[in-house]
């Protein structure tokens, strides 16, 4: 189970590039269950996911990974609907914490997203975000990758 919340990026941190980061490209097959291909730097996966219901201010995923080969990788990509969705991700720490920076290319250049994995739903719900983090957007759909695939 993965517990999240994500937030706009208000402003980035100070020495973005010292951190680790990669390049991102993903597409989607299917959205309901979420059947997603992602390449990560030289790292190629599927991933089927699907949200959960909760009452908490995070989301609940039930995830699943699996390693797929370039070559397998480029068939799927061709089956792909929509975009792609191109992104620099940042690992920055904090704390106990690490959050996920997506810098957004592309279709969707300037678009900036923070998401932060918790170990439970009550660290999730008491978390206190930096000053760098924007308005919370956990909830709202239109930020989730699968719809930015096929939406402005």
């Amino acid at each position: 189970m993965e517990i999240e919340r994500k937030f706009l990026v208000d402003r980035l941190p100070d020495n973005l590039e010292s951190y680790p980061h990669v390049e991102m490209e993903q597409g989607y097959l299917c959205t309901s269950p979420t059947l997603r291909i992602r390449r990560a730097g030289d790292a190629f996966w599927l991933t089927v996911k699907e949200v959960t219901a909760n009452k908490s201010t995070a989301i609940h995923n039930r995830e699943e990974e699996f390693r797929l080969s370039e070559e397998t990788y480029n068939l799927l990509k061709s089956k792909c609907d929509g975009r792609m969705v191109l992104k620099t991700r940042y690992k920055i720490p904090m704390d106990n914490l690490t959050a996920e920076l997506d810098v957004f290319h592309g279709h969707h250049e300037g678009l900036r997203i923070v998401e932060v994995e918790f170990p439970s739903t009550e660290a999730a719900d008491s978390f206190k975000s930096p000053q760098w983090f924007g308005s919370d957007i956990s909830q709202n759909p239109h930020y989730r990758n699968s719809y930015l695939a096929f939406n402005d």
